[in-house]
């Protein structure tokens, strides 16, 4: 079932469904369903009038060019990653990079700190590069001696 949300109160258990033509329907506890009412649509606004509402909204100030210029780029992971042909399991495995934590930056759950977000730079910038880097300093051919034998 695509689009599945339960509600649950003291006497009934309601679900709504998304059918295969968009429509949203409530599953009654017999089974039945009941079409929900389609919303009406949104006021229309002026152009002037959007911009008003936008310039009023102290939460979310307009992007300006000065504010603009004092925003700093961040590699976008998911970005990185997809263009590399790469699984999430294949990007943390290569780089070093923990499952979990990549996950929850691409979910946005988390950002990297400073020193990492150095990192992904690097990897933006030359990512075989860094792959190299990473299995020659795994690999005990790649010019390394020990010491003590």
């Amino acid at each position: 079932m695509n689009g599945d949300f339960t509600t649950m109160n003291e006497e009934t258990i309601i679900a709504r469904r998304r059918k295969s033509d968009g429509k949203l329907v409530r599953v009654l506890p017999d089974g039945r369903e009941e079409l929900f009412p389609e919303p009406p649509p949104l006021p229309q606004r002026r152009d002037d009038e959007i911009l008003a509402a936008a310039l009023s909204d102290p939460d979310n100030p307009l992007l300006t060019p000065e504010r603009l210029l004092l925003m700093k780029r961040v590699p976008q992971v998911k970005v990185m990653r997809r263009a590399l042909g790469l699984t999430q399991e294949e990007f943390g495995a290569r780089y070093h990079i923990p499952l979990g934590t990549l996950r929850d930056w691409e979910q946005g759950k988390s950002v990297p700190d400073r020193p990492t977000q150095a990192y992904l730079k690097v990897i933006a910038h030359d990512p075989e590069a860094v792959r190299r880097a990473l299995q020659a300093r795994l690999e005990p051919s790649a010019g390394f001696v020990e010491r003590g034998s």
